[in-house]
């Protein structure tokens, strides 16, 4: 993963909830291929017996929960636009499509070109191929995220309380890890690696808490050899590599 892509991915997974989530995927999404929109959305699907892949066109059968779509500034909404209700079978290849299929939910990310001439090459379906597995998980805890505010009543909640919401996700899944992995960390220890992992620099924690830039640095440096990590750029790789993979085994 290229490093040039941590702070984007930090900004994703600090938006978790609210409504800038869309606009921070779409501008992640776009530091590996350019695109005119992205479509997010969840359907409700009926068990079977074997997972489809992830590039596996949709059925129109499939029952859409929620959907939302960001669109480049330059590019208007028009009646072409995806819908819900679209299926994502298509011989166009001005589109592309990811799913992640789980608990009878089907997740699904839809990228789009305004010009049909302008397809998708084979390197670019790699390229977001290769990020799949990020970003299908982030966009599953998005929705999640988003469902007990819709119960409650979300024109309630301010964007502050859905960053938040959206940090809380962060400590979650960061403390998930270090137990999956029978590892603990110092409280401003845990402070400092979630603050990086949502895309805060280190002047920017020492604000935050109230400390010298060279003491953050300090208690990353004990975080790092604790995770058998070598900074930052391999805490992200660490916090999101496979769950039966071990920290002696991310790459520096």
């Amino acid at each position: 993963m290229n490093s040039h892509l941590f702070p984007h991915i930090g900004k994703v997974i600090a938006s978790t909830g609210s409504r800038h989530f869309p606009r921070m995927l779409h501008d992640l999404i776009q530091t590996q291929l350019a695109v005119d929109a992205t479509h997010i959305r969840q359907m409700r699907v009926e068990p079977v017996g074997r997972a489809t892949h992830s590039s596996q066109a949709e059925s129109g059968k499939d029952s859409s929960l929620l959907a939302e779509t960001v669109f480049c500034e330059h590019i208007a909404a028009r009646p072409s636009e995806p819908t819900a209700a679209q299926p994502a079978a298509s011989a166009d290849a001005s589109q592309l499509h990811l799913t992640r299929r789980k608990d009878g939910y089907r997740y699904v990310i839809s990228v789009y070109r305004n010009d049909q001439s302008q397809r998708f090459s084979a390197q670019e379906k790699s390229l977001l191929q290769d990020i799949s597995p990020l970003l299908l998980p982030m966009v599953e805890k998005h929705i999640h995220a988003l469902q007990p505010a819709q119960v409650d009543d979300e024109d309630n909640l301010h964007d502050s309380d859905r960053s938040q919401a959206g940090l809380e996700s962060l400590r979650q899944r960061f403390g998930e890890r270090l137990q999956q992995l029978d590892l603990s960390l110092s409280n401003r220890e845990t402070e400092v690696c979630i603050g990086l992992l949502a895309g805060h620099t280190a002047p920017e924690l020492a604000e935050q808490l109230q400390l010298k830039v060279n003491t953050v640095e300090s208690y990353l440096k004990r975080a790092a050899i604790k995770l058998g990590i070598s900074g930052r750029h391999s805490l992200m790789r660490w916090m999101y590599s496979p769950e039966d993979a071990t920290h002696t085994n991310t790459a520096a």
